[in-house]
């Protein structure tokens, strides 16, 4: 028994004559492809972070803590040490890769500070014999671990990204998202500065930003030049990314080609 048909058929819209196109879309190759273990990868990343926290151990020994910590080549060595260990058991664990804007971040805080430390000499704290981390103990372990900071670290950073790293990870916008903590440890070193006694040897970390002796003026100016350095350095490590090889691309084996995503 079929139900009855009502007497009143509501108006139905126009059926158009053509259809719209359907928008392209294409299926990312890691929904198809699942990701293999990297145990070389991973052997390499575990191996940076393990050297990343050594170097900062050691000068945590043989200088102040509390001033060891407060420099920016200390912080971003110690975030090294954390991305490249996560991303060491990602590429253990067979799993996708960090985000690109965490380690595009992690590479470029490291050799900023190794840049600001090999063309800016004279911007360590007077009495640091050992580089910018506020260590004043010369022994060899002071002065491997300051070289190991400052050379070795970056270096192998920027080798795990060129040659074990998918390329095209990185946006344009991300490179003025990447100034928020620079911007930050900024206003922690100035005000670091003013609560510590005048008299305190170490009030300010590095002479270009040492307020008492130049004004917050010429401070902001330095602070300026070297944000828009570093900015430049954020957009030149995002056009290199786009332009680069894949040093990790395999052939897929699902039968069938899969296409780039449009756009």
């Amino acid at each position: 028994m079929t139900a009855p048909i009502p007497r009143d058929i509501p108006d139905l819209p126009r059926i158009p004559g053509t259809t719209p196109a359907l928008l392209p879309s294409a299926v990312p190759a890691r929904a198809v492809v699942p990701p293999v273990r990297r145990p070389l990868t991973a052997a390499y990343r575990l191996a940076l972070a393990l050297t990343a926290a050594g170097a900062v151990t050691v000068q945590l020994l043989v200088g102040d803590p509390a001033r060891v910590l407060s420099h920016f080549s200390t912080q971003s060595t110690l975030l090294l040490a954390v991305v490249m260990l996560a991303s060491a058991r990602r590429a253990w664990t067979a799993r996708h890769p960090l985000p690109g804007a965490v380690t595009g971040a992690a590479l470029l805080y490291v050799v900023m500070a190794a840049l600001v430390q090999h063309v800016l000499p004279h911007v360590s704290t007077p009495g640091d014999t050992t580089g910018v981390t506020g260590a004043t103990d010369a022994s060899w372990p002071a002065v491997l671990a300051a070289h190991t900071l400052h050379t070795v670290l970056p270096l192998a950073a920027a080798a795990d990204w060129l040659l074990l790293s998918p390329p095209s990870r990185t946006h344009l916008r991300q490179a003025a998202t990447w100034l928020l903590y620079p911007l930050a440890y900024l206003a922690f070193t100035l005000t670091r500065g003013e609560l510590l006694p005048a008299t305190s040897p170490d009030r300010y970390l590095h002479p270009f930003l040492d307020a008492a002796q130049h004004g917050y003026k010429s401070v902001l100016a330095n602070a300026l030049l070297l944000g828009l350095a570093l900015y430049a350095l954020a957009v030149l490590l995002v056009a290199l990314d786009h332009t680069r090889p894949n040093p990790v691309r395999r052939r897929p084996k699902t039968g069938f080609r899969l296409r780039p995503p449009v756009g």
